[in-house]
């Protein structure tokens, strides 16, 4: 079972990484004037919910199966996505985006940074656990 999690951990943590660099290019594109608000907006605010939800199917899927440490380490991002639909600030709205640039552009580049560590860590735990599956 571990050898199927890791793998569908990577999958599912590749398209996280790709949409954070969806975001980030998006976020680029607006500072410079390619794109427009509501463009913009419209683009991202499809993608935000399907990236949470990944993130939190996968961080659940490792609490149920004893995955202690790599649900720790997937917890500050489940539980900031679930900080911000409670508090109902997951959407990006084009009349604000302007001045709230800057927050949403370090934000992508952090959850960009943390799903690229998170890629090498679990093509690293799939590796070793094919290796151990093979034994």
């Amino acid at each position: 079972m571990g050898v199927w999690l890791f793998i569908f951990a990577v999958v599912a943590n590749c398209v996280n990484l790709f949409a954070q660099v969806h975001f980030t290019i998006l976020y680029a594109d607006l500072e410079a004037d390619y794109i427009n608000p509501i463009e913009l907006c419209s683009k991202v605010n499809k993608l935000i919910l399907p990236e949470a939800v990944l993130q939190g199917v996968i961080s659940i899927l490792f609490l149920l199966n004893g995955y202690w440490f790599v649900f720790l380490i997937n917890l500050g991002v489940l539980a900031y996505n679930v900080n911000k639909f409670y508090n109902k600030q997951q959407l990006l709205d084009a009349t604000e985006i302007f001045r709230t640039l800057g927050k949403h552009k370090r934000e992508s580049f952090i959850k960009l940074a943390f799903y690229l560590f998170l890629f090498f860590f679990y093509l690293y735990r799939m590796i070793m656990a094919l290796i151990a599956a093979s034994e």
